[in-house]
């Protein structure tokens, strides 16, 4: 059984500029540091061109020596877009077979709230009862992520 997580921050943008802001950020820059055992993400290989087309892939390699495979598989400008972690190596591995991740955007009042949500797909049954553990540091780690985002929006 799939394990649903997400996280919101309204922050002072328009929905077009919080996501132009953030399909095309380099991940290092938002996702820079370790969260417990969920580590930041040291570099992005394989891409080719910018980051803004359904079906493009690139590498994400991890502190610590992960790695996954993402591919962009929804761009629905400037509501949302989505994608896939699929190979993914490291500790994670033995946890989460594939993920399924968006980021919405939906305006508020003067700003936008922006919403990072994961389906974790557990790799195996005996994984499935560790999901409620890994959701719940992935909410601290979506939390910080989130005010990174912020704080880059605003300047």
């Amino acid at each position: 059984m799939a394990l649903v997580v997400e996280e919101s921050r309204t922050v002072p943008a328009t929905a077009d500029g919080a996501f132009a802001g953030t399909l095309p950020l380099p991940l290092p820059h938002l996702f820079r540091r370790w969260y417990g055992p969920i580590p930041p993400i040291k570099e992005v290989r394989d891409q080719a061109g910018d980051w803004e087309s359904v079906g493009q892939t690139r590498t994400v390699l991890l502190a610590g020596g992960g790695s996954m495979r993402e591919e962009l598989t929804e761009v629905d400008r400037p509501r949302a877009f989505g994608y896939r972690l699929t190979d993914i190596t490291g500790p994670l591995a033995a946890l989460a077979g594939h993920v399924e991740g968006r980021w919405q955007f939906t305006p508020t009042g003067t700003g936008t709230t922006i919403t990072w949500s994961w389906v974790i797909h557990p790799r195996s049954i005996v994984a499935a009862p560790v999901m409620p553990i890994l959701g719940w540091l992935w909410k601290g780690y979506a939390r910080r992520a989130l005010a990174q985002l912020a704080d880059l929006l605003e300047n």
